[in-house]
């Protein structure tokens, strides 16, 4: 079987920016969560038997204590945060599982969650439903996978390579070098996307990492510099990685039996009729996704 592991945050973004406003009577927005369960229903439709979707019940987690730049909810459409809380109940109102994260981020939950399908030998396949970078960190050969769906790619181990230069188990060094913008932390001077797939595809780590520069035996552009910055901000690597490190322990299941789609429960029909009687409105929105 395969089990589907669908980051509902980015989904909920996506679809607000991406399908036009829908408002119920009340003036109350509903068209990114529509979107969302057209797009779960579509997925089942398609032949998903095993899903567990993932959300950021709020945006803040244990990272903001650790990083005071690291991302909050500020900014966020109110339109758009008000679907939060009803993406939650429609979830469950489907049928399907979902996890709304409160301490921990919806990308911890899917880390976690894709770690226990994985120990199932019942399961050929994870996928992780998201395009989102740090991710990459949970692909595991051919059998745990990224997924993004808008764009119908899969990514395994290979990929990952492919598109980062690195390995999984180096993604998070990887991010702490060249920064991770969509999460608020900014990297390290003067290391780029180039240098950092060098020199991490050599020795995977910051520990392993020769504190002599000539003895890397790598092609990078100014590798006394980046020797020295990497030197000099030590304990702001050691803490960008540690944001990038996605906490996979949480005890979401016990197996992914509890996965499997039965079907709508009785609340769905009543919350369907009421998606139905909302009305398209003209109104036009922009965003970042």
């Amino acid at each position: 079987m395969d089990v589907h592991l669908i980051d509902g945050t980015y989904e909920l973004f996506r679809h607000f920016y991406a399908w036009p406003s829908v408002r119920e009577a009340d003036g109350r927005e509903v068209g990114a969560v529509k979107g969302v369960l057209a797009s779960i229903l579509a997925l089942v439709k398609d032949g998903a038997t095993h899903i567990g979707v993932a959300t950021d019940k709020v945006i803040e987690s244990f990272r903001n204590d650790l990083w005071p730049g690291y991302k909050t909810g500020a900014g966020i459409d109110p339109d758009l945060w008000s679907q939060f809380p009803l993406l939650e109940e429609a979830l469950a109102a489907m049928g399907v599982t979902v996890w709304p994260m409160i301490e921990h981020e919806a990308d911890d939950a899917l880390a976690s969650a894709a770690a226990i399908a994985a120990r199932d030998p019942r399961v050929t396949r994870v996928l992780i439903c998201t395009p989102d970078k740090d991710l990459s960190q949970c692909v595991i050969g051919s059998r745990v996978l990224q997924f993004d769906r808008r764009k119908r790619e899969l990514r395994d181990e290979v990929g990952v390579v492919a598109k980062f230069g690195v390995k999984p188990e180096s993604i998070p060094d990887y991010l702490a070098l060249v920064g991770d913008a969509a999460d608020g932390f900014p990297g390290l001077r003067g290391w780029g996307a180039k240098g950092a797939a060098a020199v991490l595809a050599k020795y995977s780590h910051f520990e392993a990492i020769p504190e002599d520069p000539l003895q890397w035996g790598v092609s990078v552009s100014n590798p006394r510099g980046l020797n020295a910055t990497l030197r000099a901000e030590w304990a702001n690597a050691l803490l960008f990685r540690d944001l990038a490190t996605l906490r996979a322990h949480l005890p979401l299941f016990e197996n992914v039996d509890s996965l499997k789609w039965r079907g709508p429960t009785p609340a769905f029909e009543a919350l369907g009729r009421r998606m139905d009687a909302a009305k398209v409105s003209k109104e036009k929105r922009s965003g970042p996704r």
